[in-house]
């Protein structure tokens, strides 16, 4: 049976997700800011504590992707490619070294699910929304000073994050927080239901072919907000540091285990 994923069948045709390497194009909007170290660390697993340097900072990013698989069957058959994603990313270490973790992330498509918990983000369904640059017309924001951008999330008919991104001028990065490698978890509870678990590890991600384009930089306003279902309130930001648009291309093959949990 073929297929990286299920369902698995004599071809693999219909595996919800496509072999690697996956090819990643996007536009990113990326808010850094401070909030209480201590609702960080209560976020991390055994094994993780809090960065060194700044251990309280966030980035609330929002994303608009596209992506392929080897055969680029996928730009040509645009629903099975693009999707956008919002994601939370913290600093942490892990066996003496500074790692990037994803805390919360949602994004708008069943591959995106399932490609990104096979490479350890906890990735839920949602709505994400951001405006696109504009280069004709009044239709959109310009990249530009003065060029303003909103983005949105909601998951289950509530909005939980709003900003707004004020562009100010050329950036040479987009920031910190989400510049290093990232150390994720992978987990799947036993069958049995029991508390324990079939698969218990600590993987890090691993890409080529990294193209960075534009950055820009700028202010931001961000609002989270209460859900019955999240968490979002405990890392609200307390002090801005700063807000990035920018353009990343990568691409992904495999990971690199870290630690695996003697089950």
């Amino acid at each position: 049976m073929k297929g990286l994923f299920y369902p698995r069948t004599p071809t693999g045709k219909a595996s919800i997700v496509p072999p690697v390497p996956w090819h990643y194009s996007g536009e990113l909007i990326t808010f850094e800011y401070r909030t209480d170290p201590a609702k960080i660390a209560a976020l991390l697993p055994e094994g993780f504590s809090l960065a060194d340097d700044d251990p309280g900072a966030v980035a609330a990013i929002w994303a608009d992707w596209q992506s392929c698989g080897n055969d680029f069957s996928q730009i040509l058959d645009p629903v099975r490619g693009q999707y956008k994603e919002m994601f939370f990313v913290v600093r942490c270490k892990f066996q003496g070294k500074t790692w990037s973790r994803c805390i919360y992330i949602w994004v708008d498509k069943e591959f995106a699910v399932l490609r990104g918990q096979h490479q350890g983000y906890p990735k839920k369904l949602g709505s994400i929304q951001m405006s696109r640059p504009a280069y004709v017309g009044k239709g959109g924001p310009r990249l530009e000073p003065g060029g303003t951008f909103g983005c949105t999330l909601a998951a289950f008919d509530r909005r939980l994050a709003e900003g707004v991104f004020t562009l100010s001028g050329t950036a040479e990065k987009p920031g910190f927080v989400n510049g290093h490698p990232m150390a994720h978890s992978r987990f799947l509870p036993a069958i049995e239901t029991d508390g324990t678990d079939s698969l218990n590890e600590v993987v890090t991600m691993s890409g080529f072919d990294v193209e960075l384009g534009r950055c820009f930089k700028g202010d931001f306003e961000l609002s989270l907000f209460d859900s019955p279902v999240e968490e979002l309130l405990d890392i609200t930001p307390r002090e801005k540091i700063g807000a990035y648009w920018h353009e990343v291309g990568v691409s992904w093959k495999a990971g690199t285990t870290l630690a695996r949990n003697n089950l």
